[in-house]
């Protein structure tokens, strides 16, 4: 038999092996076997499988459920009031209108402090965020530290209270009893909500924490603190040299003090390797000025407060007949500002603070009663006046030592490392000394020139219209400049929210018309009152006679 046979005949007896029926049998058997085994083990798994997801809905839902209730007890009056500390914070909540109120209706914290229930993800979300915020404050900070008057501002405020909240509740915005004043408000805020982007609480800021010193409706009369008593002046001050004087007003016994500023030149302007330089700054020019006397101090609430009693609108005079009347130059008395609704002083004082809130066209017409009862000639500083007067002599960034990145809180470091406030803090009211509020003059040094808070404060009027280009359209040497082309006024100095980098001496600013009267709901709105800014004021210039200047 040949090799190849072999092969063949082993292969045909394997074959008859392999389907013999005894291992057929077998193999059935072991097959068997072996689903079994798989099936008891994938029933086991599936036991498991199921036991664990059982546990851990289980689980979830008891997580759920407490933590559900730790924000219902996280939502309680009480527990707002273990982070809240400050001390006014219940016992003022008890006295506002949200709890003392006819109806024994109690607004509770949560319903002004968060977004409404029904919109589950906005509520939850600004929960847990302020509750880390609060849960952050509490552990690591000292409520002794905290300035609670310039929490209570707008400016705050703003940021803790929600309009769909207020809307929530107060779903009928025009209800029965309703004044004839809100009902005006009520209709513009309807209709400006949205592109205007009003907030219900910037004419209800006391609604939810009680306030004395919040006032609502139209001022009447002066305020008490304004009255001044003393001998009235008849006469003004005669000038007979140029210097510094007393400015006595007749019809009132106020006086003003008026510095003299030498004429001069002076550079007018930053270059680009200034902290903080802004293109509107650029080019630097040469500044040729006149002499003139400036005003010591912004303007007081004292002496805009007798303006405002001897020229005072009873009533609302349309615009135009107030416009016609006031640029007639044989009138003998100019038409003045209506009543400021609310308190014009903001509640921070009225006295010898600077006086705010007032248009341009008011700064204007109380430098031509001030002309007019002086027979002098008062009016707003240009803006090349301003920075000239400002600088006192200097050409450094302020006219005290120091460089801008070091006060200012701009920049990233500033989280970790505090701006310097030694130097800058004798001179300047400003973001970080304010408390969120003017403050008296008597707070600071006067400049070289001896003029008191020329940077911040208030932001102060000037004549010139605002261009960002302004300074490139003229040539690189000019005098006596005056910019009259634009729509809105130069605004400079910054104010008592400003941060140190624009407060700089060439630092420029301009109203914002629309803006600073987005809250006004009169048609047409005031031309006397801003409604939507706080930290804008003036000071006045006196052009001296040539007779004087020339001796």
């Amino acid at each position: 038999m040949t090799r190849k046979q072999q092969v063949s005949a082993k292969s045909k007896k394997k074959g008859n092996n392999f389907f013999s029926l005894e291992n057929a049998l077998q193999r059935t058997e072991l097959y068997s076997n072996n689903v079994a085994g798989l099936s008891d083990n994938h029933r086991n798994s599936m036991k498991v499988k199921v036991f664990l997801l059982l546990m851990g809905f289980l689980f979830g839902l008891v997580c759920f459920v407490a933590a559900y209730q730790v924000s219902v007890y996280y939502s309680t009056n009480e527990s707002c009031m273990i982070c809240h500390v400050h001390p006014h914070a219940h016992e003022n909540w008890k006295l506002s209108t949200h709890v003392n109120n006819r109806t024994g209706t109690t607004v509770n914290c949560v319903d002004c402090h968060l977004p409404p229930k029904n919109k589950t993800v906005n509520h939850y979300s600004a929960k847990i965020k302020l509750g880390v915020k609060d849960l952050w404050g509490y552990l690591v900070k000292d409520s002794a530290d905290f300035d609670w008057d310039t929490k209570s501002q707008l400016e705050n405020a703003v940021k803790f209270v929600y309009n769909e909240s207020c809307k929530e509740c107060h779903q009928n915005l025009l209800p029965s009893g309703l004044t004839d004043e809100g009902m005006i408000a009520h209709f513009y805020y309807e209709n400006n909500e949205k592109k205007m982007n009003l907030q219900c609480i910037s004419c209800h800021l006391d609604v939810g924490h009680y306030n004395p010193n919040y006032v609502k409706g139209k001022m009447t009369g002066i305020p008490v603190s304004s009255v001044i008593s003393g001998p009235i002046f008849e006469e003004a001050t005669t000038i007979t040299e140029f210097a510094d004087f007393t400015e006595q007003v007749p019809g009132t016994p106020l006086t003003l003090n008026m510095i003299a500023i030498p004429g001069g030149t002076f550079r007018m302007g930053s270059a680009p390797k200034e902290d903080f330089h802004q293109p509107d700054e650029f080019p630097v020019r040469e500044v040729t000025l006149s002499p003139f006397f400036m005003a010591e101090i912004e303007t007081t609430w004292d002496l805009y407060n007798q303006f405002k009693a001897q020229t005072m609108s009873e009533g609302r005079i349309p615009p135009e007949v107030i416009f016609e009347h006031n640029s007639d130059p044989y009138i003998d008395a100019v038409a003045g500002p209506t009543s400021f609704y609310g308190s014009a002083d903001q509640g921070w004082g009225f006295g010898n603070r600077p006086a705010i809130t007032m248009s341009h066209y008011g700064a204007e017409i109380f430098c031509q009663w001030l002309s007019m009862q002086t027979g002098k000639k008062y009016r707003l500083p240009t803006e090349a006046e301003w920075e000239y007067a400002a600088r006192g002599g200097t050409e450094t960034p302020y006219f005290f030592e120091g460089k801008p990145k070091d006060f200012s809180e701009q920049g990233f470091m500033r989280k970790f490392i505090a701006p310097k406030t030694e130097v800058i803090s004798d001179f300047v009211i400003y973001s970080i000394n304010s408390k969120n509020r003017t403050q008296e003059p008597d707070l600071v040094k006067p400049n070289p020139f001896g003029l008191k808070n020329m940077l911040g404060n208030v932001m102060e009027y000037t004549a010139d219209k605002y261009s960002p280009k302004a300074y490139a359209s003229t040539n690189e040497k000019v005098t006596n400049p005056i910019h009259t082309e634009g729509d809105e006024w130069v605004v400079r100095g910054g104010d008592y929210s400003t941060d140190a980098a624009n407060i700089r001496s060439a630092a420029r600013s301009h109203t914002r018309h629309d803006d600073w009267l987005r809250t006004d709901p009169q048609q047409p709105k005031s031309i006397w009152w801003y409604s939507d800014i706080r930290g804008i004021g003036f000071r006045v210039v006196c052009e001296p006679d040539d007779s004087i200047i020339n001796k």
